[in-house]
């Protein structure tokens, strides 16, 4: 079959979704699929192996990641190379979609009209249009979605929120400072011998609604360099900074974002690998995210520094001996200076958010709504960047009340 957007909208699996859905009894496992098996897809099912949780399908376009984690899952693990097969399953309750960021909005809209919740990495998408699409079949089929923006669950980010901005001692917020250096994703290269496409691979299953290119080692195996697979450090890393300013403050939508930077000293890719992007919101304050790769291989720090009137608090990302650190602005903070540890960043707290509010119907830390204004937070950075100017929030973005 075709693999294009109307393609999927036509799936017989949308009109006969409600039938799919299973009723789960209180000690039974939530049976998962699981679609885009790579190293990440590997990694999420070994943590939700740790849940109340069982995988019974899993989905790749190349057979020999389809092998290696059906090999982990378990024996009777069905395995496809088409998702949609997997949500013909009728005793699958949820999917875990860890595909390349361009199939992430067109699989978790199917899976929402088959019935299934939805765990789908970050970002969610990448447009506005992709992003109302999934919100909208998120509602009309009542899912539960999660977006892998892992910090919302982390508990030491959790612990500096309620200290420190819950209790009101930072005061006023009006500027929040993140970053993300030295990731070695972005560097990363194909790995020799794979000039001719891998047997087993199909490739133009793995391009699917994206632009029809030949074969190319380095789109496949390092996605990350490409502004339609995965948008660049802004869309790819950026989300998860970016987002932990959202949660922090209980931000949604920027009021206007410009942008600056370049490829400088990595030329294999067409997104930069040096960044600086400013976010204005409504409530009087300003978000900033800087990134750069010369940093990959010494230094990977990653974190936000949000500075308000009552003092600064810090908040890393890796740096597990730092965690959070609490200075008071010596006139007006009632709150004296504190510090704790951090905790590995790490997907198996998101990921039991899901599953427990699989079994409630309850709303999930990260879901498609704000999976949503985080990924639009960077579309417009993205977009202002390419643009060379201050790009304002169109209203025709904005998301609808929900039900």
């Amino acid at each position: 079959m075709n693999a294009t957007r109307r393609g999927f909208v036509n799936t017989a699996i949308a009109a006969t979704a409600a039938s799919y859905v299973r009723i789960l009894g209180a000690n039974e496992k939530v049976r998962l699929g699981a679609v885009g098996v790579g190293p990440r897809g590997q990694y999420l099912l070994r943590q939700s192996k740790k849940l109340a949780a069982e995988c019974v399908a899993v989905c790749d376009v190349y057979s020999a990641r389809l092998d290696q984690a059906a090999s982990a899952a378990g024996e009777g693990v069905k395995t496809y190379k088409d998702h949609r097969q997997v949500l013909d399953h009728k005793d699958i309750d949820a999917v875990i979609v860890a595909t390349p960021d361009h199939w992430h909005g067109p699989i978790t809209v199917d899976a929402c009209r088959a019935g299934k919740d939805v765990y789908v990495e970050k970002p969610m998408v990448h447009t506005p249009k992709d992003g109302q699409a999934v919100v909208k079949a998120a509602r009309e089929h009542k899912r539960v979605i999660q977006v892998g923006m892992q910090a919302r669950a982390v508990p030491h980010y959790r612990a500096a929120r309620e200290k420190y901005l819950d209790s009101g001692a930072m005061g006023k917020v009006g500027l929040i400072r993140t970053w993300y250096n030295g990731n070695s994703g972005y560097v990363q290269k194909a790995p020799p011998g794979m000039e001719q496409k891998p047997d087993g691979l199909d490739w133009e299953r793995w391009l699917g609604p994206g632009p029809k290119v030949a074969w190319n080692p380095d789109i496949y195996f390092s996605p990350y360099k490409w502004l339609y697979y995965d948008g660049g450090m802004i869309m790819g890393i950026g989300i998860h900074v970016i987002d932990s300013a959202h949660q922090c403050l209980k931000l949604t939508k920027p009021k206007a974002a410009v942008a600056a930077g370049g490829i400088y000293h990595f030329p294999d890719r067409d997104t930069p690998d040096v960044i600086n992007l400013v976010l204005e919101y409504p409530q009087n304050l300003n978000v900033t995210f800087e990134a750069e790769l010369m940093t990959t291989g010494f230094l990977t720090t990653a974190g936000l520094e949000l500075r308000g009137t009552g003092g600064i608090l810090t908040i890393e990302r890796y740096d597990r001996a730092r965690g959070y650190e609490y200075r008071p602005h010596p006139k007006n903070s009632t709150v004296p200076a504190g510090a704790g540890p951090g905790d590995p960043s790490d997907a198996i707290w998101l990921l039991q958010d899901w599953i427990d509010c699989i079994r409630t119907r309850g709303r999930t830390l990260a879901n498609e709504e704000e999976g949503y204004y985080s990924s639009m937070a960077c579309f417009m950075g993205n977009l202002a960047y390419q643009k060379k100017a201050r790009i304002v929030w169109d209203s025709k973005w904005d998301l609808g009340p929900s039900a």
